[in-house]
């Protein structure tokens, strides 16, 4: 009957998928899982490890509302689980403190037997669930939208782009289709402790600029985060510039477009000494300008290694940025890797499994499996449409 309804659902149906789509998404879900823990079955404490260069680490409020305490992912499952249990992603040079005096009578079910305290663990406001300058906990139980965070290389607390000091969130670079140009973030309050990044080349630091000469280059080296620029481009005296020497200009927004070029040091890329050819201690952390650091791809392995930056990285208790392995992008490639290994030992112990069986239990087994997957695909369809 017109105007009853009774077409409404008919013209509104949900859209239907397929098995493989579902199976797609789970797929995907536990690669995102993976890629946070680092791989890490959460079966085994941590703690007989040490202080690992990164993992992933929880808080519990329950038993720690204090929020200096953290514990590792396996006793977030196993002597944890029920609680208020905050996620802080990853933290580096962490040793697990559960079952520690912290945890009052709360022993660790997996490793009991652990020293009183850690102390060279490192806790901030993100173990008591708050993040940025603003406090606020996330996801935000008073937020209409769910704003997304990005976080300091340096401190690894987290903050809403609108709170680290630009003018404009606009500033912060992105490609045309929003994702991020910069592989790691260095906060506004961290940012005078690392001044002396100013002495590098332009090309360290993430902008729109440096993507379009990316985009001159070939397919290939920009699929691979490639952080050279075009075939036009070279660095002179530490100052990226074009075949008829005009000097590149810093686009707005740029954290060193303030930055003269006299300022910068002579770098140099092939000498067996100081690439900075200049005395690295003799810079000064830039308190009046406080602004982040958006760095480009690859940034770290053009700092210098010379003994005279290296204990000056350790003097700033920054020497973790020439660790391949603290990096973000060497952890999920290290989880990518236990992934991939944990994938083949299933597929071989479910072709072992194939192989012990006759002929006639081998049809019937792959039978009873493709029944299964039809009547399953069945009920998905039935389900959304």
């Amino acid at each position: 009957m017109a105007g009853d309804g009774s077409d409404t659902f008919a013209d509104e149906a949900e859209p239907s998928f397929t098995i493989d789509e579902y199976i797609e998404g789970i797929e995907a879900e536990e690669l995102e899982a993976d890629l946070v823990l680092g791989g890490d079955d959460g079966k085994e404490c941590t703690y007989a490890s040490g202080y690992l260069t990164r993992q992933a680490i929880f808080s519990c409020l329950t038993c720690v509302p204090a929020g200096n305490a953290g514990v590792c992912t396996a006793c977030s499952l196993n002597c944890h689980d029920g609680h208020e249990v905050v996620e802080l992603w990853t933290k580096r040079k962490f040793r697990c403190d559960c079952g520690n005096p912290k945890f009052g009578d709360h022993l660790c079910k997996l490793c009991p037997d652990k020293d009183s305290e850690n102390p060279a663990n490192s806790y901030n406001h993100n173990f008591k669930g708050s993040y940025c300058t603003c406090g606020r906990p996330y996801p935000d139980p008073e937020a209409k939208e769910q704003i997304e965070m990005i976080q300091c290389c340096i401190c690894e607390d987290w903050f809403h782009e609108g709170h680290i000091g630009l003018n404009s969130v606009e500033e912060v670079p992105r490609d045309e289709e929003g994702e991020p140009l910069y592989e790691d973030f260095i906060c506004h309050k961290c940012s005078p402790i690392c001044s002396f990044l100013k002495l590098y080349p332009d090309a360290i630091w993430a902008t729109k600029q440096n993507s379009v000469s990316q985009a001159d280059k070939n397919d290939s080296n920009v699929m691979e985060g490639s952080s050279d620029h075009a075939n036009s481009e070279k660095l002179e005296n530490g100052v990226l510039v074009d075949d008829v020497g005009s000097e590149k200009t810093s686009v707005e927004g740029n954290c060193t477009k303030d930055i003269a070029v006299s300022e910068k040091a002579n770098f140099d890329s092939s000498s067996s000494g100081c690439k900075l050819g200049t005395d690295i201690n003799t810079t000064s952390a830039d308190s009046e300008k406080t602004m982040p650091f958006f760095m480009s791809r690859g940034w770290r392995d053009t700092l210098c290694r010379c003994e005279k930056c290296v204990n000056f990285y350790v003097r700033q208790g920054i020497a973790y940025l020439i660790d391949k392995e603290d990096s973000i992008e060497e952890y999920e490639k290290i989880a990518k890797q236990k992934r991939q290994k944990k994938l083949e030992q299933q597929e071989g112990a479910e072709t072992n499994f194939l192989n012990s069986l006759g002929h006639v239990q081998k049809i019937e087994f792959l039978s009873g499996i493709n029944d299964i997957k039809n009547e399953i695909q069945s009920f998905v369809v039935t389900l959304f449409t």
